[in-house]
């Protein structure tokens, strides 16, 4: 399956001119994680969001996917190299997006704390995107939106089929279809390693209900980090509505993590262009 569907409608440019489509859930806010390393794209002293496509970084694009929904706020999470991050930002967004700091990368779920002081007072939902993956349709952001208001979920989780699912979080769902939980591919038997349907890592969340979740994760695994997953299971011990929505390409909520998916994905943009 090709990259060129999975692209979003219009790609963004060196130039000044943003676009702001009007709102398609109120109040919304959007926090962007955009603190990682490169650690497979062969530059260990490059912010890996600053990798370009088509001459262009790929947060750039993940920037625009929020604009689409017209957010009352923006939140990007930086840490490695965040002034190369916050220099290229504030020269194209200007006045649209405030920064956390995540200094120590201690994991999505502490990454997304840091956007608890920006977000104060906030009572709405909050979009939870990554920086590394350029490739989401607007129509799929905003149906994705859309869904979530239309099921009065408290927490929604985007999940596709992938081709090959091993290392990602299954979705486990009941015979009616209805959400369950989410196994990571560690933790799944056998029948569960069967499953397509994975966690692509894009959330909406209701946000006093998502800080107070992240109030509860613990770092007590293995890799001693705290993990933004791990808010299911504690909002649905409380009763909280979860649901998740299937998108239907897998390479658009794709994380961009080696030099040849960058590769690729740029190819593809410089077809269209």
């Amino acid at each position: 399956m090709s990259f060129v569907s999975a692209l979003p409608t219009t790609s963004p440019t060196n130039g000044t001119h943003v676009s702001v489509a009007s709102p398609v859930v109120k109040p919304l806010a959007v926090v962007i994680l955009a603190a990682g390393k490169g650690t497979r794209m062969n530059n260990p002293d490059k912010a890996k969001v600053m990798f370009e496509l088509a001459g262009v970084p790929m947060i750039d694009y993940v920037i625009q996917q929020a604009l689409t929904l017209a957010p009352e706020r923006i939140v990007v999470v930086v840490g490695f190299q965040k002034q190369s991050v916050m220099d290229y930002l504030q020269s194209r967004f200007a006045g649209l997006l405030t920064f956390a700091h995540q200094d120590q990368q201690l994991g999505t779920g502490h990454a997304v704390q840091q956007s608890h002081e920006a977000l104060v007072g906030f009572t709405g939902n909050v979009l939870i995107l990554s920086g590394d993956v350029p490739l989401l349709r607007k129509s799929t952001v905003q149906a994705f939106a859309r869904a979530h208001e239309q099921a009065h979920a408290t927490v929604s989780v985007l999940t596709v089929d992938a081709p090959n699912p091993t290392g990602y979080g299954r979705i486990v769902r009941a015979a009616d279809g209805a959400f369950e939980r989410i196994v990571e591919h560690k933790d799944a038997s056998e029948a569960e390693r069967t499953i397509a349907e994975i966690n692509s890592g894009i959330y909406l969340v209701h946000a006093p209900s998502l800080f107070s979740a992240l109030a509860q994760v613990s770092n007590t695994n293995v890799q001693g980090e705290y993990y933004l997953t791990d808010i299911i299971s504690i909002l649905r011990s409380t009763s909280k509505t979860v649901y998740a929505w299937k998108c239907d390409m897998f390479e658009e909520v794709h994380g961009i993590n080696t030099v040849e998916q960058l590769e690729q994905a740029t190819e593809i943009l410089h077809a269209l262009a």
